[in-house]
């Protein structure tokens, strides 16, 4: 009777820890201890007793940050050590709607917890929504009569909208910061605006399901951003079920304090957003990273294998280029280049499958064939060594394999200068009237070649004009459509069909004037921004009718196959906005002279800098019925041309 009174005492004061002194505890621990030193292990209330103990130690450890500052493990009903391996952010599907959640991996069990909503200067705590034992956890497929749930998905140009006004509030920063009567009151305002922008699109642009089970049968679905960070979670998890980890049941008390403990074991302390970083901690690259990954060695068994390619981009992962599927081989030798857009970007990822052309292993999240993951590794983008004009070569290992690779980067001020071509052949870098003119066409053969060949084997590929082309390839048709070879027909056909579409981007790219000129730029800026809808048709339509001949063909004939691409968007994922986001900045962007006019000197500035007016532009085209150039030139008599 002595000893439960005594237990009694001690959960009491245990529940209600925030509401007593400390010491009261303390002492309750002492006695709990010495009492149990006293008890035979073959009493009945020695096991409760236990508990009592571990329960008012963990407590006592969870609530005191002073006591011991490294700690990373609480002790379990049984007195073994629950050591935390793995912490994140992650965003549950929970109801159809997306939550964001901190995923806690213990030895033994899998928490999921959110912060509670605490005053000001009171201290963050979490609260458990659920939790599973390893020994019960597992990834089973679904049956065929299951599905993947409603999702909430926000639309993609709702995504690049919110990219693009995170870049803009970090443009306003560096402004403020700069200008001689600073007021850190902006500079926090503008923080808080900035972290809510990149919350939200944390939130919303993971699309990769993550789904586990618990023995019950139920089931939780999450959403992450990148294919190795689910592998990552995944293979932690299996890591440690293969140690045989026993079943547990925690009462709510152990819960409780499992989950208390939880803030001080954590070692991810803040959502990956810039506005949770150090003022000093590099802003990360913006330009064109090129890549080659040249082999891989290490396999013990042929196989057909490929790599990809993923990077940071507004705090997390995409995947950006993927290799060729090198057949039946132990040491695949790609040897292919890509060039990646990065957005403040500070690491490369680099991902090995084995290729599965088993149709009936699907995937029934996604309704996609499961690649086997061979490998994966990671290298932190260091501005000083890939910013050098020469090539840098690296390897990454991982898991027995070893992946070689290259890559030098060009920033994106230096991106944005168009060089006119010196040679007077050739169709790359010449203005399009002059080559249209040679060739006494009214578009460019080249122009028209890829639209073609795309549209005969590419409309279904998805993310179509997205994914990068290698970069060998296109150098290699960029030099055929220069020669005016003759098997180019041929080489069209042979050629992956994404070096195809990176080809017809990489010669608007490089006109030596955006398709849309340079000196209409101001004025397309200003007829987008009008809000009258009769006088912005009028100024659009009127901007059309100015454009040279050839440039408005041109634009005409591209503007109906971006179309075309779009209406298999359920296949192809590329929407009109997808597409508006692609051909927008290279088809209209400023001149050099209104770069310098706007004093723009930050990389990031530049990266924001009317970019979503120039999507918007295209974007009204893309969503504009058939323009007619017919048309367009009868009603020339109508209105000036002067602009």
């Amino acid at each position: 009777m002595e000893v439960l009174l005594v237990l009694r005492l001690c959960c009491n004061c245990t529940y209600a820890l925030l509401y007593k002194p400390i010491d009261r505890v303390t002492r309750s621990t002492l006695v709990l201890h010495d009492l149990l030193k006293h008890t035979p292990k073959d009493h009945p209330d020695f096991p409760l007793l236990q508990d009592a103990l571990r329960i008012s130690q963990n407590f006592l450890s969870s609530i005191n940050e002073e006591i011991d500052p490294r700690r990373t493990a609480v002790t379990t009903p049984k007195g073994e050590v629950r050591q935390l391996v793995k912490d994140g952010f992650l965003v549950e599907v929970s109801e159809g709607t997306r939550k964001l959640r901190h995923v806690f991996l213990f030895t033994d069990l899998l928490l999921c917890a959110k912060m509670k909503k605490t005053a000001v200067g009171r201290h963050q705590q979490y609260e458990c929504k659920w939790y599973i034992p390893l020994a019960d956890l597992s990834f089973q497929t679904l049956d065929d009569t299951d599905s993947l749930p409603h999702v909430q998905t926000l639309p993609e140009h709702e995504i690049e909208e919110m990219k693009i006004k995170i870049s803009s509030i970090k443009s306003d920063i560096q402004k403020e910061k700069k200008a001689q009567k600073a007021q850190s009151r902006n500079v926090d305002r503008l923080r808080k605006k900035m972290n809510e922008q990149e919350s939200c699109l944390l939130l919303h642009s993971p699309t990769i399901p993550f789904r586990i089970h618990n023995k019950h049968g139920k089931s939780y679905l999450f959403l992450l951003s990148s294919d190795y960070e689910r592998s990552e979670w995944r293979e932690s998890i299996q890591k440690l079920q293969k140690k045989d980890p026993q079943t547990c049941v925690l009462s709510s008390v152990e819960l409780q304090v499992l989950t208390g403990s939880c803030f001080k074991l954590r070692t991810v302390h803040n959502i990956p957003v810039t506005s949770n970083k150090d003022d000093e901690e590099s802003p990360g690259l913006y330009g064109f990273l090129h890549v080659i990954v040249h082999k891989a060695t290490g396999f013990k068994e042929s196989a057909n294998l490929y790599c990809t390619l993923e990077v940071d981009s507004f705090g997390y992962f995409v995947s950006k280029a993927k290799t060729r599927v090198f057949r039946d081989t132990t040491e695949p030798q790609w040897n292919e280049e890509f060039e990646i857009e990065l957005e403040g970007s500070q690491c490369l990822r680099i991902l090995c499958y084995e290729k599965c052309y088993d149709k009936t292993k699907l995937n029934k999240d996604d309704n996609e064939i499961v690649d086997k993951i061979m490998g994966k590794g990671q290298v932190q983008l260091d501005p000083q060594t890939v910013q050098s004009k020469n090539w840098h070569m690296d390897v990454i290992e991982m898991n027995g394999i070893k992946v070689e690779f290259s890559m030098k980067f060009t920033s994106r001020d230096l991106s944005l200068k168009r060089t006119p071509s010196k040679k007077q052949s050739g169709v790359f870098g010449v203005k399009i009237s002059v080559v249209t003119k040679r060739e006494r066409s009214k578009v460019p053969y080249i122009v028209r070649q890829c639209i073609e060949e795309v549209e005969k084997r590419g409309i279904d590929e998805v993310g179509i004009y997205r994914i990068s082309g290698v970069a060998t390839d296109i150098q290699a048709l960029k030099a055929a459509f220069d020669a005016n070879t003759k098997d180019i027909l041929m080489m069209l056909s042979d050629m992956d069909i994404n070096a195809i579409a990176g080809t017809l981007k990489l010669y608007f790219r490089e006109l030596p004037e955006p398709l849309l000129t340079d000196r209409l730029y101001p004025a397309f800026m200003e007829g987008i921004a009008l809000s009258d809808p009769a006088a912005k048709e009028n100024c659009m339509m009127h901007l059309l009718r100015s454009l040279p001949d050839p440039n408005l063909i041109t634009f005409l004939t591209l503007l109906e196959h971006l179309k075309r691409v779009a209406e298999k968007e359920p296949v192809n994922k590329m929407s009109l906005h997808n597409l508006a986001t692609v051909f927008g900045p290279t088809l209209l962007r400023p001149s050099e002279s209104e770069i310098n006019k706007a004093h723009i000197t930050l990389a990031s500035d530049i990266w924001s800098h009317d970019v979503m007016a120039q999507v918007q532009v295209l974007l009204y085209y893309l969503q504009h019925p058939p323009i007619s150039f017919a048309e367009l030139k009868k009603n020339t008599l109508y209105f000036s041309t002067d602009v």
